[in-house]
């Protein structure tokens, strides 16, 4: 029997106007849309469908959905569980809520060490609002486990894991021992989407709410030091060059290139 443990968080939803897209400097945070609900993190929900694809396969696969955050982090475990996902732990406590990604990573890596023995760990590539992608591999660090980054697929035999991953220029297969960590990217494909049945069942699901005392940890320390949250501003100049023939045209282009020392 199989267990495999995805990493899933809440985020603003990406399809929000730019208009309604707001920070607050001072405190440094960015304010929610209002009328705009958050929604799991795409990546997140590709780790998801991963863990399933697996599961096909390996039916006596157990997944537990895990997520660190506030109450609207819930949802997300939700939307594991209507997928196909198993069981779900939700550590909301206030005192890591706003944790940077190590604090984060070494919350979850006390979640799965709680949770007892597992054969792989699935995070999202990177969270789609901080963009960092680096907790599924902090993680790994915590855990002393093997990490294999940005993977399009993946299948595990036994105690061993065989993953497609996307390089710059490429593809390439690795493999590693289990338990080990993957992170999942968009070429995985998109994930299922819950029919009604199983989002009513889904909420006859268990979900554990855990603290960090439930842990037996202290709340971690952050690591990173945020200095400035803004949004920046675009200033955009527009020039016709002008010419009597395409080749002068042509001429004091090069020549404002030049003087813009982009050439």
């Amino acid at each position: 029997m199989a267990h495999i443990v995805c990493l899933v968080k809440q985020v603003p939803d990406p399809e929000t106007p730019a208009s309604q897209f707001k920070v607050d400097e001072a405190a440094k945070k960015v304010i929610p849309a209002p009328g705009i609900q958050p929604v799991p993190s795409q990546f997140d929900t590709i780790g998801v469908e991963a863990a399933l694809r697996i599961k096909d396969k390996v039916p006596d696969t157990t997944i537990t959905v895990v997520s660190v955050g506030p109450d609207s982090f819930r949802d997300s475990i939700k939307t594991g569980l209507a997928m196909g996902a198993d069981e779900g732990v939700h550590v909301n406590d206030a005192a890591v809520n706003d944790a940077d990604h190590w604090a984060i990573a070494e919350v979850l890596a006390a979640v799965i060490q709680k949770l007892g023995p597992f054969d792989l760990v699935i995070a999202g590539r990177q969270a789609t609002d901080w963009d960092m992608g680096v907790v599924g591999s902090t993680v790994a660090e915590i855990l002393g486990a093997p990490v294999i980054t940005i993977a399009k697929d993946m299948q595990m035999d036994g105690g061993k894991i065989t993953v497609e991953r996307v390089l710059l220029d490429g593809f390439e297969t690795v493999e590693a021992s289990t338990p080990a960590v993957v992170t999942v990217s968009n070429e995985f494909g998109e994930p299922r989407y819950p029919q009604l049945k199983q989002i009513m069942a889904a909420a006859k699901k268990e979900v554990k709410n855990w603290t960090c005392a439930d842990l037996g940890i202290s709340p971690p320390a952050n690591r990173v030091t945020l200095e400035a949250l803004f949004v920046p501003e675009t200033k955009v100049e527009t020039e016709v060059i002008e010419g009597e023939t395409a080749a002068e045209k042509a001429q004091v282009l090069a020549q404002r290139l030049r003087d813009a020392k982009l050439i």
